[in-house]
């Protein structure tokens, strides 16, 4: 099953979010995702396994440019995970279509994300999902 998640679901989403993103703890998740999680142009999604919080996708409406996209709103795939485990079974699959349903109820034609440009694994998720590579980029900063 899979749900759209409501405020009293943030602290699972933020500890599958911590899962995947390995640079924020989930008490950081925690609070940035209470912080959203109301707002139209955000929306959750958990996938369940016999009452069991195996995966999440976060997607949002993007007004400024994406790469590769034509129209706006875009909708855009902020982020996916699956537990290990549980992957290899279109869970991730159900999640995006979730995903891709609700931004176009919000009136979106496009539908983007993006991944690190070693996330071999993202790659191959994006591709299988009917994704086509817009760009490739290397950004670069420095201290002023």
């Amino acid at each position: 099953m899979v749900r759209k998640a409501e405020m009293g679901d943030t602290e699972i989403l933020a500890e599958l979010a911590a899962l995947l993103w390995k640079s924020s703890s989930a008490d950081e998740l925690h609070a940035e995702f209470s912080a959203i999680i109301s707002e139209d142009n955000v929306r959750f999604f958990i996938k369940y396994e016999e009452d069991i919080p195996v995966g999440f996708a976060q997607c949002v409406l993007r007004h400024d440019y994406v790469e590769g996209t034509k129209t706006t709103p875009v909708g855009y795939l902020e982020g996916i995970f699956i537990k290990d485990g549980y992957r290899r079974r279109g869970y991730a699959r159900e999640l995006l279509a979730e995903c891709e349903a609700w931004a176009r109820q919000k009136g979106c034609r496009e539908f983007a994300g993006d991944c690190e440009m070693d996330n071999i694994s993202s790659f191959r998720f994006h591709k299988a999902m009917n994704f086509i590579e817009a760009n490739r980029i290397i950004c670069f900063v420095k201290t002023l």
